[in-house]
């Protein structure tokens, strides 16, 4: 059943399906096919209806086996149905990710849609000291195969690698953003800019780029409109500095030795003190800066610089506080800064009080 008006379309233009449709850049690009004439019919898919006019809401979760019949009629289907939050179960989250991916193309295969897009992310490409920057599109994925969200991502793309195997005539394109910003988004970097002050790792000087919603849905929209293949990077143009994003954010950096900054953060994992691994705190330490060749070519320009990107983010965390990706409360952090301590130690003392309490 149509939410609004569904207006007529042309017969021959394709039936584009998108996941994650209710909300975030799913729901941004859903609106965006809908105003396009050479797109026939959009079909929103989501566990919850969406507001997005000029669509074909269908519920399911992707994850269930029957998605296949609600996909009868469509030719590509966009994935945007992925979970990022850092305070996600590890074990729901990939179970989301991976199993929905896997849901999402082994059902396409069954009904015949010719095109499946899976949205991942440019961490599968590892954020080291070394990297190139920007790195090409091609480079090597060097992300740990971890419980982390990087990890996620690897599993999704090795499914796209294998998919042409398992299902001969079945095209997977996997779309790689930068660092997500906007609304709505919470992932490991924007909790990074909810911290009284900026980590930074001795030796080391991380390159940050974004990638807004509305550019990673304008993106989109160029893959599937243009037929643009994979493995595509999306992000801002170029990268910000230390001393840009200081002045951007207006939050002075300050910094560790590498061996105790992820040495400690994942104690303070284990210890079940943050949401995320200390692999998760290389994407804010080292660069992982993509370069976005196909899509340039093609003719798409990000709307949004990372400067506007990052302000986006100070946006939406403004009035929120984190130490080492775990939310705390305002006074606790600025007493902590106060205190002059390191992120690290302050987790760590956390950690070893709550543990002697339950032993009590």
């Amino acid at each position: 059943m149509a939410t609004g008006k569904v207006r007529p379309r042309r017969s021959k233009g394709p039936v584009v399906a998108v996941t994650g449709a209710a909300s975030g850049a799913g729901r941004l690009l859903a609106a965006r096919l809908a105003e396009r004439q050479e797109i026939r019919k959009v079909v929103a898919i989501d566990g919850q209806r969406g507001d997005v006019p000029g669509v074909t809401w269908r519920v399911v979760d992707i994850r269930d086996p029957l998605l296949s019949n609600r996909l009868s009629d469509v030719d590509v289907i966009v994935n945007l149905d992925v979970e990022h939050s850092p305070d996600a179960d590890p074990r729901d989250r990939r179970t989301h990710n991976v199993r929905g991916a896997q849901t999402v193309v082994t059902a396409a295969a069954a009904a015949r849609v010719r095109r499946v897009v899976l949205v991942t992310s440019a961490m599968v490409y590892g954020a080291e000291p070394g990297n190139e920057v920007p790195l090409p599109e091609d480079a090597p994925l060097l992300a740990e195969a971890s419980t982390s969200i990087a990890g996620d991502y690897l599993e999704m793309e090795e499914l796209a690698a294998t998919a042409p195997v398992t299902h001969p005539g079945l095209d997977v394109t996997v779309v790689r953003p930068a660092a997500l910003a906007g609304p709505g988004i919470d992932t490991v970097v924007t909790r990074h800019f909810e911290a009284p002050r900026l980590l930074s790792v001795k030796g080391s000087t991380p390159g940050w780029q974004f990638c807004h919603i509305e550019d990673l849905a304008s993106a989109l929209d160029v893959v599937v409109t243009e037929n643009v293949t994979g493995p595509l990077a999306v992000g801002c143009e170029g990268w910000l500095g230390p001393d840009e994003v200081t002045e951007i954010t207006g939050k002075r950096s300050f910094e560790l030795p590498a061996a105790l900054t992820f040495g400690m953060a994942q104690r303070l994992h284990r210890l079940g003190m943050t949401p995320a691994p200390a692999t998760d705190l290389h994407y804010v330490a080292y660069p992982w800066v993509v370069d976005c060749a196909r899509l340039r070519a093609a003719g798409w320009k990000p709307m949004y610089d990372n400067a506007a990107a990052l302000r986006a983010v100070m946006e939406e965390t403004a009035g929120r506080h984190a130490v080492v990706g775990r939310r705390v409360g305002g006074k606790e952090a600025t007493m902590a800064t106060a205190a002059g301590a390191t992120v690290a130690a302050i987790g760590a003392a956390a950690a070893i009080r709550r543990a002697r309490k339950r032993r009590r």
